[in-house]
């Protein structure tokens, strides 16, 4: 009998006891294409020499020494690597272990910031409805999803939320993609002056929204209003990239796409690639100047921010992705990755949308292509898939909830930025034969 405290106490999930490429290997010798990177963690696959290498020869030179009290080279070089690529004005790289906590981070990052200017008022946060920032308390209570958050909802603190940018769902018949884009972005304008304009310290949201929504990018315009609103009323833009940036969306950084730079930035899962635990919060040198001209305190942190072989593993990786050219390969992975997943499911009776950018896509299943409605809750369809791909020998990342937490159902693909054009078409076939197998006897109604 097991004494780990799975994610599921009844599920028997298998042992994984190898990585090979773009393959986990069970320990029954089974090979499983991870054509969801886990949940777009493993950009680089499971094998990757350089990285491995890197974590061997930091652990041969130091394991661990705490950042109360020293700093080490591998952290300041990945620091260095990461301002050298960011956005114009980004100039400072706070490590965590994961995304979850750079979440927590940029969110008292912002508080500490406008107290330390003097305006203590500022305590509002605004996300966005079907959002997911993470499962810590405070990232939890920013995520826009009812599900994770009902049980937990007694210790969250208040967040407000506004309107996604889904357009597939929500955009009106008679309605420009320009026009949907300013009217949900509007709601951000809205919402700051019913809680006071000088009372809301950050606007948090997903370039790319991942786990919640399946891989869905805001149309053209959007963010650029975003940013013109924060900018009016004086509140920080956080963009959390924990699962769209490094390269996974087909630039180092998400938000290049959209031309807007944030105030604050976080990143993980990609950054180490699944090597090591490790994440970022990036902000701009202005936040920076206030706490350094201010306490030259900011006030959290955790035992291991700035690990040395965390860090020594998120800089191989992102030198990997630079030298060998993977952004860009990302780009033209995924233009062939959509392609063939529009040529196999673009008609299909249930498929009602494919979304999503680089190597970051979204099927969305439904019961009525025409009036776009999904299926009954009941049917458990994400779970059901999951398990139907897994024993294809694909691992994809199906959620269900995907219209407000409760209905609606989608499976998100996420695969390594090495993967072959053969190996992706791989996956679509595999995707497909799931998916009719899961319908295949769903009643049609919703």
């Amino acid at each position: 009998m097991s004494h780990v405290f799975p994610r599921h106490c009844h599920a028997a999930i298998p042992t994984a006891v190898g990585g090979d490429g773009c393959y986990l290997i069970d320990a029954d010798g089974k090979r499983y294409f991870d054509g969801s990177g886990g949940a777009a963690v493993s950009c680089l696959g499971h094998s990757n020499a350089r990285v491995k290498q890197a974590i061997k020869d930091q652990v041969d030179k130091l394991a661990f020494a705490h950042t109360g009290f020293f700093t080490s080279e591998p952290a300041e070089a990945l620091a260095d690597l990461l301002i050298d690529h960011a956005p114009e004005g980004i100039d400072r790289v706070y490590f965590v272990s994961g995304g979850s906590e750079a979440v927590e981070a940029a969110i008292k990052l912002a508080r500490q910031y406008h107290v330390e200017r003097g305006e203590p008022q500022r305590r509002h946060v605004i996300a966005r409805r079907q959002s997911y920032h993470g499962n810590t308390l405070g990232a939890l209570a920013a995520g826009g999803n009812a599900w994770r958050q009902a049980q937990f909802a007694p210790l969250l603190i208040e967040v407000s939320h506004i309107a996604p940018c889904y357009e597939y769902a929500e955009r009106g018949e008679a309605e420009s993609l320009a026009d949907y884009g300013q009217r949900v972005a509007d709601e951000l304008e809205a919402e700051i002056q019913r809680l006071g304009e000088d009372s809301v310290m950050a606007f948090l949201a997903e370039p790319v929204v991942g786990a919640t929504l399946g891989a869905v990018p805001a149309v053209e315009g959007y963010f650029t209003r975003i940013r013109e609103i924060c900018d009016r009323y004086g509140v920080l833009l956080i963009l959390d990239e924990v699962m769209c940036g490094m390269g996974r969306t087909g630039h180092l950084f998400a938000c290049e796409a959209e031309g807007v730079r944030p105030d604050i930035l976080c990143i993980a899962k990609g950054l180490g690639a699944g090597y090591q635990p490790v994440g970022a919060m990036l902000c701009s040198k202005d936040i920076y100047q206030a706490i350094s001209d201010g306490s030259g305190f900011f006030q959290h942190g955790h035992t291991y921010v700035g690990h040395p072989i965390a860090a020594a593993a998120g800089l191989a990786v992102v030198q990997e992705m630079l030298e060998q050219g993977l952004v860009a390969q990302v780009r033209q992975r995924g233009a062939h990755l959509e392609a063939q997943l529009r040529s196999a499911l673009g008609q299909h009776p249930h498929v009602g949308d494919i979304r999503g950018r680089g190597l970051f896509w979204g099927v969305e299943l439904v019961a009525d292509r025409a009036t776009k409605q999904p299926f009954a809750q009941k049917h458990g369809l994400a779970g059901k898939l999951k398990k139907a791909a897994f024993a294809e020998g694909l691992i994809c990342y199906p959620m269900p909830g995907t219209r407000d937490g409760k209905i609606g159902d989608h499976v998100l693909l996420a695969p390594p930025f090495i993967s072959s054009e053969a190996e992706l078409d791989s996956v679509v076939d595999m995707l497909g034969r799931a998916i009719d197998k899961v319908l295949d006897g769903v009643p049609v109604e919703a």
